[in-house]
């Protein structure tokens, strides 16, 4: 794998974060909502204001991975429900997958919060290169929802045995 760094996100790294969203949101969820839905969620969800907001929350931590000077790869996690870790968001941009970033990117999470022995997300259904990445770092589902029309899976992965 070649040589890469996880840091938190600082303010000057949000129009690159949001830059790799909608890249990344592009490639995936075009073919399965369209083009201009993924438009419409990214601008709503992944605005420079909502990110902005995003590095500041308590018990959150928004990561950025670098590698030869750019960000490829972003995740955020929240841990108000401790011992749950939420990962509300895990990206890398196209060209830098299955390289081991996403996977670097849940261990800087599980490392940032000892206190967290179980990680939870949502992936879409139809995602399929998500859930193949989520299914190989031992998520199992745990419940399924329908947003906004799309159906989505809650995934869970136990981390460490509870209480220690």
């Amino acid at each position: 794998m070649e040589s890469v760094s996880i840091r938190l996100g600082a303010l000057r790294d949000i129009p690159v974060v949001r830059a790799l969203l909608v890249e990344t949101w592009h490639d995936t969820y075009d073919p399965l909502i369209g083009a201009q839905k993924v438009t419409e969620i990214t601008n709503a969800w992944h605005s420079i204001d909502a990110l902005s907001r995003q590095l500041t929350m308590p018990n959150t931590s928004f990561l950025v991975v670098e590698s030869a000077g750019a960000i490829v790869g972003h995740l955020l996690a929240n841990a108000t429900q401790a011992p749950l870790l939420m990962i509300a968001r895990l990206y890398v941009l196209p060209g830098s997958q299955r390289r081991g970033i996403g996977k670097l990117l849940l261990d800087e999470a599980i490392g940032r919060y000892p206190g967290c022995d179980v990680l939870r997300l949502e992936v879409e259904a139809d995602n399929a290169k998500g859930l193949s990445f989520y299914r190989r770092e031992g998520f199992e589902p745990v419940g399924e929802k329908t947003v906004e029309g799309i159906r989505h899976f809650d995934m869970e992965k136990r981390v460490r045995v509870a209480g220690r």
